[in-house]
C-alpha cells in the first residue's frame, strides 16, 4: 500500500515540473514576471483599475454635491470671489458656505434661516443690519440670506448666489405738486414705491403740508412691516380702534418708541417738531438694535445746537452723525415742524444709511 503512495506522489511531482518548463518565460503563468509583462499587460490592467477606481469616487463625489446642493437650482456658483454691480434694491440671494463683501454703496442683509457670521469681527449679524465695506459676511450651515442693495454698490461673491434685480419701480400717479426737477422728487419716489407714504388725493402730495405726530408713527410702522398689535389704550386720544393710526401708535408705544406726554395723551394730530422726529427714529433704530455710538464733531458746528430740547440731544447728535438730519441754512431748527418732503427725505436717508 505504502509502495503504491509513493509511486502516486511520483507521479503528481513529474507533472508538475513538466507543466512548469511548458510555460513561457515572462508570461503571466510565470512568477517571475518579466519587466516586458509589466511595461505591457500588466501596467495596462492597472490603468485600467485606476481609472475606474477614480471614475466611481467622482461619482460619488458629484453625488454627494448633488444631495447637498439639489435645492439650488437657478443659482450660480463662484468658486472664487466675484465681483457683482447692484442697482438700488438689487438683491443677492446666498446660501450655506456663501460669502459677500460689500465694496461700494450701501447694503442690507436679511436671513430666511440660519445664521450669518460676520468673519471680520467674529460675531453673528443681527436681523437687518447694514452691511460694514470690506468685512466678510458668511453663511453657515442649512442658512439662505439676502443682501440688499439700498444705492448703486458692487461687491464680492463666492459660493452660490442668486443677483435679482429690483422690480420695476411701483408707478405713482403724475402728482402735479412733484416736480422732476425739485430736491425732494427721488425721496417722494422713493416713500411711494415702498407704500410708506400715499398722496394726499389722486394726483396731489402736498410736500409742504406739516407731518403730524400720527403720520409720522405710522410710516415707520409701515416700514417695520405693520406687525400685529396687542391691546391699546394707553393714551386717552388714541382709544378708537377704526383710527387709521390706531395699530401704529399702539405698536410704537409698545415698544417704547414713543411715550406720549405727562397728561396721557399722544396728540396725534399735532405737527411733529425736527426735535420730536429725531427722538422718534433714534428710539427706533434703538428697538431695531443698531448702532447707536456717535460723534458730536457735525452736530457741534451748528450754531443753534442750544435750541435743542434736552430730551432731543442724544437724538439729534445720532441723527445729524449719520447724516439722517441736515441742516437747514446752516441750522438744525429743532423746534420748527417737518413737512411731508422733509420727512420723505429723512425716511429715505435712514433707510439707506442705517437700513
Amino acid at each position: 500500500m505504502k509502495r503504491m503512495i509513493a509511486a502516486g506522489l511520483v507521479v503528481l511531482m513529474l507533472l508538475f515540473m513538466v507543466t512548469a518548463s511548458a510555460s513561457t518565460a515572462g508570461s503571466a503563468s510565470d512568477p517571475l514576471i518579466s519587466l516586458g509583462y509589466l511595461s505591457g499587460e500588466y501596467t495596462t490592467a492597472l490603468k485600467a483599475d485606476i481609472s475606474k477606481t477614480l471614475s466611481d469616487a467622482t461619482n460619488k463625489a458629484i453625488n454627494r454635491l448633488n444631495e447637498l446642493y439639489g435645492d439650488y437650482a437657478g443659482y450660480s456658483f463662484a468658486p472664487s470671489f466675484t465681483r457683482v454691480s447692484l442697482a438700488s434694491r438689487d438683491t443677492v440671494m446666498l446660501s450655506t458656505g456663501g460669502s459677500f463683501i460689500l465694496l461700494s454703496g450701501s447694503a442690507t442683509l436679511t436671513t430666511s434661516s440660519g445664521t450669518v457670521i460676520n468673519i471680520s469681527t467674529g460675531r453673528a449679524v443681527a436681523e437687518g443690519s447694514r452691511l460694514t465695506q470690506y468685512h466678510r459676511y458668511f453663511c453657515t450651515e442649512e442658512t439662505t440670506a439676502t443682501i440688499t442693495a439700498n444705492s448703486s454698490s458692487t461687491g464680492h461673491v463666492d459660493g452660490y448666489y442668486i443677483v435679482n434685480e429690483a422690480a420695476p419701480n411701483r408707478p405713482h400717479p403724475v402728482f402735479r405738486d412733484v416736480l422732476e426737477n425739485s430736491w425732494y422728487y427721488p425721496a417722494v419716489d422713493f416713500v411711494y414705491e415702498r407704500n410708506l407714504f400715499g398722496g394726499t388725493s389722486a394726483n396731489t402730495f402736498s410736500p409742504s403740508t406739516s407731518m403730524t405726530r400720527a403720520m409720522f408713527v405710522t410710516v415707520l410702522y409701515r416700514l417695520e412691516g405693520q406687525p400685529t398689535v396687542g391691546a391699546g389704550g394707553q393714551f386717552s386720544d388714541v382709544a378708537n380702534e377704526s383710527l387709521y393710526y390706531y395699530n401704529a401708535v399702539t405698536w410704537a408705544n409698545a415698544n417704547n418708541i414713543v411715550l406720549g406726554n405727562s397728561d396721557g395723551t399722544f396728540r396725534p394730530n399735532d405737527p411733529i417738531t425736527r426735535a420730536q422726529m429725531a427722538t422718534i427714529i433714534h428710539r427706533y433704530a434703538e428697538y431695531k438694535q443698531r448702532d447707536m455710538t456717535a460723534s458730536a464733531s457735525v452736530y457741534n458746528t451748528f450754531p443753534d445746537r442750544g435750541d435743542v430740547p434736552s430730551y432731543a440731544v442724544d437724538a439729534m447728535r445720532w441723527t445729524v452723525a449719520n447724516g439722517i438730519i441736515g441742516g437747514s441754512n446752516g441750522r438744525l431748527l429743532p423746534r420748527d415742524t417737518a413737512t411731508r418732503a422733509q420727512v420723505a427725505q429723512i425716511i429715505k436717508n435712514y433707510v439707506e444709511m442705517i437700513g
